[in-house]
């Protein structure tokens, strides 16, 4: 009993911490949208907040089948727990495998996707922050250089563009002097009108994918022990569930057998042979 007991809490030990994090994640998503403005983009591919919202839903529904599973030992919810847990396995072991080898494939859809987010710069709060934070992180501008953001209706660079951030940059993509004290966030302006050589003194001219791309190569190791390290956690949760499952079975086929033969004992005790003095 130890050991189904260390089996059990430790499942929902797991279940517990996960099933937490979902709901603060739901959270976050949820306030998110409420102090958007009611004209946003609500794309699921360019929203993070409500990608926030779709990902801790799934994860607290399911998390939430193995702590109910674990602690009640309900060997439906169990099985149903640990299905649902091989089938996402299953999902990102053959994400991860497509991706691979269809790597050119992924990156032209990453640069529609990253394209996608440079139109709606400006619309979405949360989306923009995401922008501006890769592009200081990895010191790059726009998808494959800087002239992407011509893309976007705000840095349009035509004679036709009112706006008068038209030909230039986001802030986030200026090399910030060693001795700047105040944040110069016009410092982009004028810059696609600018060659190269020009424009690399005031901003980083190289695009955002292509950073991104040698910095998954230069850490490939690191993101292969973290992956690896998640799969084999699933893959612990699941033998767990499954470890439960098997246990909670042995323990009913020992009682069925019990009771059959108390059953059998008691029609034996009922039972008196033919020829029994009974007057004895």
């Amino acid at each position: 009993m130890r050991g189904y007991r260390g089996v059990k809490y430790l499942l929902f030990v797991f279940c517990y911490v996960f099933w937490v994090v979902s709901a603060v994640l739901i959270a976050v998503g949820i306030y998110a949208k409420i102090v958007k403005e009611k004209d946003v983009v609500d794309t699921l591919t360019v929203d993070p907040a409500l990608l926030l919202i779709v990902v801790g839903s799934l994860i607290f529904i399911i998390t939430f089948l193995g702590c109910l599973g674990a602690l009640r030992n309900a060997t439906c919810l169990l099985k149903t727990f640990a299905a649902i847990l091989a089938a996402v396995l299953l999902v990102q072991l053959t994400a991860g495998i497509l991706g691979y080898v269809f790597t050119d494939t992924v990156m032209e859809r990453t640069e529609r996707l990253m394209m996608k987010t440079i139109v709606r710069y400006r619309e979405d709060r949360d989306l923009e922050n995401a922008i501006d934070f890769v592009q200081k992180k990895f010191q790059c501008c726009g998808v494959d250089n800087y002239r992407d953001w011509s893309k976007n209706v705000y840095f349009e660079c035509s004679d036709s563009n009112p706006s008068l951030e038209a030909c230039g940059v986001p802030f986030s993509c200026c090399v910030i002097p060693s001795n700047q004290t105040v944040l110069n966030t016009m410092c982009g302006l004028g810059t696609q009108q600018q060659d190269l050589r020009w424009a690399s003194r005031d901003v980083f001219t190289d695009g955002c994918l292509p950073k991104m791309a040698a910095w998954i190569r230069t850490n490939m190791k690191m993101l292969a022990g973290m992956t690896g390290g998640l799969l084999l956690l699933e893959v612990c949760v699941i033998a767990l569930a499954v470890a439960q499952v098997c246990w909670i079975n042995k323990v009913r086929r020992r009682k069925a057998e019990l009771a059959t033969r108390s059953a059998s004992r008691k029609k034996d005790e009922l039972w008196f042979p033919a020829f029994a003095d009974f007057d004895q």
